[in-house]
């Protein structure tokens, strides 16, 4: 058997990629009958029914390092989240739930903040300042210049990344730049709604120069976190985590608990209001949805 990664199903047939070469396979019905579905992203082993057409049988699937809901994604390293500057405005509560989910996911994670060319660098800044206080790693780009597009792919190498963000912002024309070959369709964006058009058809992993593998995923804004705790969304915000053992409490929330170590750290300005407001946001809808 030889081992490859599975990059695309459509229709119940899987194709592997094995060494630049690439299979269409089907999958043993044993794991129908165990209820698994292989995933794009899944390492896999395959027997070989027909070396000259390229077709192949899934006989074993690798255990997983992660897997991924939404997008159905399997043994994803880092998600990259990307967001407009302007066209359409940042929703940074958006923003936070994108994060939490990958903090959920325990996914390395990198922001990434697209069509910088359209505002002055002042006017980008002060959100820009909101999250890398908050230690996550964030890369500027514009397709207009190569430079921040080289950044961008550097961050790809030797990693499976998943791209997620709401529509318009940019994520195939940035990918398009990265791997010109892909020639995603992208969308437009409707001056009526300053929505961008979905344009993604399916969940596909694709190789960047041999080096690495990215997924361009749907990127609706209804983002579900109803299996997240309401005591664990607190440690999905990382820049909580130091001062979380300040609190007087251990079951504190840092709503309106006394002695709260957060509170503190938001009004000494180390944690920023508007990711503690992100957060109360998230917080207060996780409750609801437990009451119905």
């Amino acid at each position: 058997m030889l081992k490859g990664r599975l990059i695309k199903g459509i229709g119940g047939f899987y194709y592997v990629d094995i060494a630049g070469r690439i299979y269409e396979c089907k999958a043993r019905g044993i794991f129908r009958q165990m209820k698994i579905t292989p995933l794009v992203g899944d390492d896999v082993k395959i027997s070989i029914i027909d070396e000259t057409n390229k077709k192949g049988v899934i006989e074993e699937i690798l255990e997983r390092r992660t897997e991924l809901i939404r997008p159905t994604v399997a043994n994803v390293d880092q998600a990259i989240i990307v967001f407009a500057v302007t066209q359409p405005e940042p929703n940074l509560v958006l923003l936070d739930r994108f994060l939490v989910l990958a903090e959920n996911e325990e996914l390395d994670i990198v922001i990434c903040f697209n069509k910088i060319d359209l505002l002055q660098n002042n006017e980008y800044t002060s959100f820009v300042d909101i999250y890398t206080s908050a230690g996550y790693d964030v890369v500027l780009t514009t397709a207009k210049e190569e430079d921040s597009i080289k950044q961008l792919k550097e961050m790809l190498l030797d990693k499976i990344s998943v791209f997620a963000g709401p529509s318009g912002v940019g994520k195939s024309t940035l990918l398009n730049k990265i791997h010109p070959e892909l020639k995603l369709q992208t969308g437009e964006l409707s001056e009526k709604t300053s929505r961008g058009k979905h344009t993604t058809r399916h969940v596909e992993l694709i190789s960047i120069e041999n080096h690495g593998w990215v997924v361009d995923t749907p990127g609706f804004s209804s983002l579900n976190l109803d299996f997240i705790e309401e005591e664990d969304l607190q440690l999905l915000f990382p820049e909580f985590s130091a001062h979380i053992e300040e609190c007087r409490f251990t079951s504190c929330l840092h709503m309106d608990e006394p002695s709260c170590g957060v509170k503190k750290a938001i009004k000494s300005g180390i944690i920023n209001e508007k990711r503690y407001n992100s957060y109360l946001q998230l917080i207060e809808e996780i409750r609801n949805n437990r009451r119905y």
